[in-house]
């Protein structure tokens, strides 16, 4: 038999593992409106899945007092377990034990469980509530956040990683959620910054809240570095497995297929979508229309709110959308937008999500403020997406598809498999009434009544290019459908394009125009 004191010392470590940084931390997060490290993953992960992995792991360094801070697993739960019955793997940082600071073990789990996902193939979601990097242990630290970042890299396109942002997230800390692929935040209690306000303050004078410059409602609305905000901790957990069942496991293979309620609505779109151009709709509701029902899971919902991207379900099979908003600046492509779009393009065609687009577009957004802000490197960015994706591909030409924004949007040309259109589709370099001005500007100008003749002159403009059928004769169009056909048509292009298959061309990657 075994001596007693053997087992009561297992039972004494591992409870000291568990209970963090102690009692009195524990109740300090729950003030701040926080759960402690493990309980976030007893939220994220199906009951009863998790395997820790690293819990007795303690550092080595004693000066300045560090070692009568530690405790074991050096600030951070680290281990796998299962989302809806699917393997992840995960770390949680510990806030209680030292402000969950990133030092030389913390970092070495964190790489580890990085390492077997790597191997396992299969998803990473990191859980961020940490002060930055150990000011003790020196560059150990940095060099600790090097490894992860260049883990991230590597995972990049091969697994799907997802960053949630539970409390602080400052300095170099904030580059290894840059590299994810989502990032989560919550109200109020998240925060990410490459430098704090008092920084801030002291080296450029401007008086800044930390709310300010990196809560969760900046980073939703201005900066477009967060992809979902939730109120509190739970919500955003639930969220996170809510967007993990329109993944696949890593880039082998496909999403699952997910029986829900169909439905098809678009008899209605000729009733809510306007004829005239000009006036706005919101074209989320050509997306629920399509989509089965209430399966549509928009992602950066407020920022370049021009554009709209998500993923929802066709028949049970996860789709990726990209569209144009009327109703928010037309629809017009501008820097935001074009980043947003671009992004998603590339993750969804990492990991084999079919894509539709949805065409509304007048133009790149005009002026010089676009212009100096790089209007043409960044819709390069949405051009360069569209032209490598090698998923199957549909567009449905809405309304307006003008001059270079038209191209961007996946244009036959630039790789749409299939393009469909409505019957009030316009396909043209730009709209009538600036086509008319310079086509005809000698016409109109020596017209007795220069005013009706303008009229007569974008009338015929109108007559002869601001149609579908010129497109569809041409072959840039596939087929020209009737609203109501629209979900029936794009679930037949995506079942026609199940098994589509590209043949890469060899190099070692391409440049894209970042």
């Amino acid at each position: 038999m075994w001596d007693e004191s053997t087992l009561s010392e297992l039972s004494r470590r591992r409870e000291l593992a568990m209970s963090g940084g102690g009692a009195e931390r524990m109740e300090a997060q729950a003030r701040k409106g926080k759960l402690t490290a493990r309980q976030r993953l007893s939220i994220l992960l199906d009951e009863g899945t998790f395997t820790e992995i690293g819990d007795m792991i303690m550092p080595r360094i004693t000066d300045f007092g560090a070692d009568k801070k530690s405790a074991p697993g050096d600030g951070v739960v680290t281990g796998c377990g299962k989302i809806n019955g699917r393997l992840v793997f995960v770390y949680s940082e510990d806030f209680t034990v030292i402000g969950g600071t990133l030092g030389e073990c913390h970092s070495k789990k964190i790489c580890n469980i990085m390492d077997m996902a790597a191997q396992m193939r299969a998803p990473i979601i990191q859980l961020e509530d940490s002060g930055g990097a150990r000011i003790e242990e020196g560059v150990s630290s940095l060099s600790g956040y090097s490894g992860i970042f260049l883990r991230n890299t590597r995972l990049s396109g091969v697994v799907p990683q997802i960053a949630v942002i539970l409390g602080p997230c400052a300095g170099g800390a904030c580059y290894s959620p840059a590299i994810c692929d989502f990032i989560f935040m919550t109200k109020k209690t998240s925060l990410m910054f490459i430098t704090g306000p008092q920084v801030v303050k002291s080296v450029t004078g401007e008086s800044v809240t930390a709310e300010e410059l990196g809560g969760a409602e900046m980073h939703r609305e201005k900066s477009g570095v967060c992809h979902f905000v939730y109120d509190d901790d739970r919500e955003c957990l639930l969220g996170v497995r809510k967007l993990l069942e329109y993944l696949p496991q890593n880039n082998s293979s496909a999403p699952s297929r997910v029986r829900g309620r169909e439905t098809d609505d678009c008899a209605a779109l000729e009733d809510k979508i306007p004829e005239n151009p000009r006036k706005a709709y919101d074209v989320r509701e050509v997306i629920s229309a399509i989509a089965d029902k209430d399966s549509f899971l928009e992602v950066q919902e407020d920022f370049a709110k021009n554009a709209v991207c998500g993923f929802f379900r066709l028949d049970g099979y996860t789709v990726g959308v990209v569209a144009n908003q009327p109703s928010y600046m037309g629809g017009a492509l501008d820097c935001g937008a074009s980043d947003k779009l671009a992004r998603f393009v590339r993750f969804a065609d990492a990991f084999n999500v079919p894509l539709l687009t949805l065409v509304d577009v007048p133009a790149f957004l005009p002026g010089l403020r676009e212009e100096s802000m790089g209007i043409i490197r960044h819709g390069a960015k949405l051009l360069y997406a569209f032209s490598e994706a090698s998923v199957p591909k549909v567009t449905v030409i809405l309304r307006k598809a003008y001059g270079g924004a038209y191209i961007a949007m996946n244009s036959k040309e630039m790789g749409a498999d299939i393009v469909l259109a409505w019957p009030i589709a316009q396909i043209a370099v730009m709209g009538a009434q600036g086509a008319a001005d310079i086509i005809f500007k000698h016409r109109i100008a020596s017209a007795d009544d220069p005013a009706k003749e303008r009229e007569i002159c974008v009338k015929e403009y109108e007559d002869k290019f601001m149609n579908p059928w010129i497109a569809a004769q041409r072959g840039f169009v596939d087929e020209v459908i009737a609203p109501s056909e629209t979900r029936s048509r794009i679930a037949a292009a995506f079942d026609l394009l199940r098994e589509k298959k590209v043949a890469a061309i060899e190099k070692k990657h391409g440049n894209i125009p970042l």
